[in-house]
């Protein structure tokens, strides 16, 4: 078991046995209790038991779930032939609920959904510390969930773009990373994907919260008038980004990571919560903002469990 887990599972065990126990203490002394004192007494322990069992299924269930959500875009900015893509995002190896293997086992879900393309949106890396803080056994893990990129199957390819988290732990390593793993790892450039149903380019920007990402300098070069895909890692460029691209693929969010009913997401690390989760249409443009896999901070996850996003983008004048 990951360290980070250690303190929750003997919360929860802990947390059971209080249970237990003033279960057994009550059952003695009930017929003594006035009626105020048993309702007093009554909502105590069930707003403790609710508590005590969302954090254990939001500590040690969802964050090992995985959703395949599936989406479908009707873009006016796509002319050619339609596209699936998987996006997967935030899988942030060596986090408490994510290691090489469990990554392993999202590559064969992915590759049994048959995309196009994959998109892979960043922060491979769990943790903030930089590669020489880390030990030799942390590093093979995280270099090990990128190796895995390797077996994800799709005919046109698999992109990427990098997060905050790699540049930390040190950009230039998850980069090779990647590109050892076939992966075309982009960083304000793009790459043309030559198809029969015509062009498509895929620009990926530099992170945010690390570089300095340029739509202009991303998309240089590319064929004028080719459908365009941009991926970043941050959904914040959304606002720079202008009218023209079919699609933005953005993750980092983790859609909160934590949603509470009625309230919404408490905690989201953007500066526009308005793009923190799913699809945002605005000014002519179509972003799509994935949950992710792994946790970061807390190691937990509340109603936003792991997913695999799923696009079909296509014309609409095709389905006009």
């Amino acid at each position: 078991m990951h360290p980070q887990l250690w303190p929750a599972l003997i919360g929860a065990i802990l947390g059971f046995a209080l249970i237990a126990w003033v279960s057994w203490y009550l059952a003695q002394r009930w017929d003594n209790l006035t009626i105020r004192k048993r309702w007093i007494i009554g909502v105590s322990v069930s707003v403790f038991e609710l508590v005590y069992w969302v954090a254990i299924y939001a500590t040690f269930i969802e964050p090992n779930q995985l959703n395949v959500r599936r989406v479908e875009i009707v873009s006016e900015h796509w002319t050619g032939a339609p596209l699936t893509i998987a996006a997967l995002s935030d899988t942030h190896v060596g986090s408490p609920h994510v290691d090489a293997a469990r990554v392993e086992r999202i590559v064969g879900r992915i590759n049994g959904l048959r995309p196009d393309l994959v998109a892979l949106l960043g922060d491979y890396v769990g943790g903030h510390e930089p590669e020489a803080e880390r030990t030799p056994l942390e590093q093979s893990e995280i270099l090990g969930g990128v190796a895995t990129f390797a077996a994800l199957e799709a005919p046109l390819g698999v992109v990427a773009v990098l997060g905050n988290h790699d540049s930390w732990y040190n950009r230039q390593t998850i980069t090779t990373a990647l590109q050892d793993a076939g992966v075309a790892a982009l960083w304000n450039r793009n790459v043309v994907i030559e198809r029969d149903g015509g062009a498509i380019v895929i620009a990926g920007l530099a992170d945010l919260w690390t570089g300095a990402p340029s739509y202009a300098e991303t998309v240089d070069g590319a064929p004028e008038g080719a459908d365009t895909i941009v991926l970043s890692h941050s959904p914040d460029v959304f606002a720079n980004i202008p009218e023209g691209p079919a699609l933005i693929l953005a993750g980092h969010s983790h859609c909160g990571q934590v949603g509470i009913p009625l309230i919404g997401r408490p905690v989201v690390p953007i500066e526009h919560p308005e793009f923190a989760c799913g699809r945002v249409d605005a000014a002519g443009k179509t972003m799509y903002v994935t949950g992710g896999i792994g946790t970061s901070i807390l190691p937990l996850r509340f109603l936003d469990p792991p997913e695999i996003v799923l696009i079909t983008i296509r014309s609409a004048r095709a389905a006009a």
